[in-house]
């Protein structure tokens, strides 16, 4: 079946895609996050002239394509516009079966156990452990990820002893029995990374998160081999050669592709594949609750090394106001600390035709 419009809704922070075909058939799918209106110029400009009147069937081989025909862009934002139309297809594809996402890719619908994600530095230490309680007691969250050092820090923290104050007072709040685990977000030179690492140690946390600038694969390594918790990394990696040396050198213990930077599921399907073989577990990024969370949710229903829990945002209109008012139907209600994927066709959501309405729309469509 050939693809014959993709249109796109809009503002500067999420852009939903919409794909139809020959046949009117329709699936909804969304490029990353921020500064989505420069991506959404990408895709109309960089992907639809190589899929508009192609069929749809091979998304992998349809997005290959455009890598190849697109050669001299390799970076970022051809990924993520690329994301856009192969979350689309997958939709289309599963209402067009009666199939879920998950089950197109070989999993099943069900339960998930989430990890509450903050986002917040400039929350204080006491201030964080206490809405992590909060959430444990009222959403049943048992695993919990915090901010450490500052965010490309160069060795420096958000303030002076900041990382030091979190981690015992997060774990003193919750006990022994919560998983923990923290982002640096690129803050640390190696030496620095492993005695933070060793800290972290002392207190339980069980995962670790780009202790290094993350494109300093050797930096990361150091402290991976260095350390007995987990060091992970890789959301902002979309080039498969940057995965395939990731994991050959096994730079990180736990790989955390994004769907939505790296191009869609095709292409994570292809990473997870890689990390399969190597016998590596995958915990993917999903820092918001756009789309991308929610195509993180069946990929792990589907994928054999799926880690332990998915990333879930915990942060409200305060923190993301581009959030409200996205869904017609909420895929993210927490029970138990678990989400569910259903057993609904495609993604299972519908987008908010009110908002629909209020983005900026663009299309482009098959000529002749």
């Amino acid at each position: 079946m050939k693809l014959t419009k993709l249109e796109t809704f809009g503002n500067e922070f999420v852009c939903f895609v919409r794909a139809t075909t020959e046949d009117g058939a329709e699936g909804w799918g969304q490029v990353a996050p921020y500064c989505a209106d420069i991506t959404a110029q990408v895709l109309h400009r960089q992907v639809a002239p190589h899929v508009l009147g192609r069929d749809c069937g091979d998304i992998d081989a349809l997005l290959d394509e455009v890598r190849d025909r697109e050669h001299k862009f390799p970076g970022a934002y051809l990924r993520r516009a690329m994301g856009g139309v192969d979350t689309a297809l997958w939709d289309l594809r599963g209402k067009r079966e009666g199939k879920p996402v998950c089950a197109l890719i070989g999993g099943t619908p069900g339960r998930l156990r989430t990890y509450a994600s903050s986002m917040k530095r400039d929350i204080t230490p006491a201030d964080e452990a206490t809405r992590f309680v909060r959430l444990r007691d009222e959403l049943g969250f048992d695993a919990f990820k915090f901010r450490i050092g500052a965010e490309v820090g160069r060795d420096r923290d958000e303030w002076p002893g900041r990382t030091e104050e979190i981690v015992p007072a997060v774990r003193l709040a919750l006990g022994d029995g919560v998983a923990l685990l923290v982002d640096a977000n690129s803050c640390y030179s190696p030496a620095r990374a492993i005695e933070v690492g060793r800290m972290l140690e002392q207190h339980g946390v069980s995962h670790y998160e780009e202790p290094c600038p993350y494109w300093e694969f050797e930096q990361t390594k150091e402290v991976t081999d260095a350390l007995a918790l987990d060091v992970t990394g890789g959301e902002q990696d979309c080039m498969m050669a940057n995965w395939k040396r990731m994991i050959e050198d096994r730079v990180v213990d736990v790989l955390q592709p994004d769907v939505c930077y790296l191009g869609g599921i095709a292409r994570t399907l292809r990473v997870t594949r890689m990390a399969e073989a190597a016998g590596m577990p995958v915990t993917p990024h999903a820092a918001n609750l756009s789309l991308v969370t929610l195509f993180t949710m069946h990929l792990l229903r589907a994928i054999p090394n799926a880690g332990k829990y998915l990333e879930f945002s915990i942060e409200g209109p305060d923190y993301y106001p581009w959030q409200v008012g996205l869904f017609r139907n909420d895929p993210y209600r927490v029970e138990g600390g678990e989400v569910t994927v259903t057993d609904a066709p495609g993604w299972g959501v519908e987008i908010a035709p009110d908002w629909l309405a209020r983005s900026r729309y663009a299309v482009t469509e098959r000529s002749g």
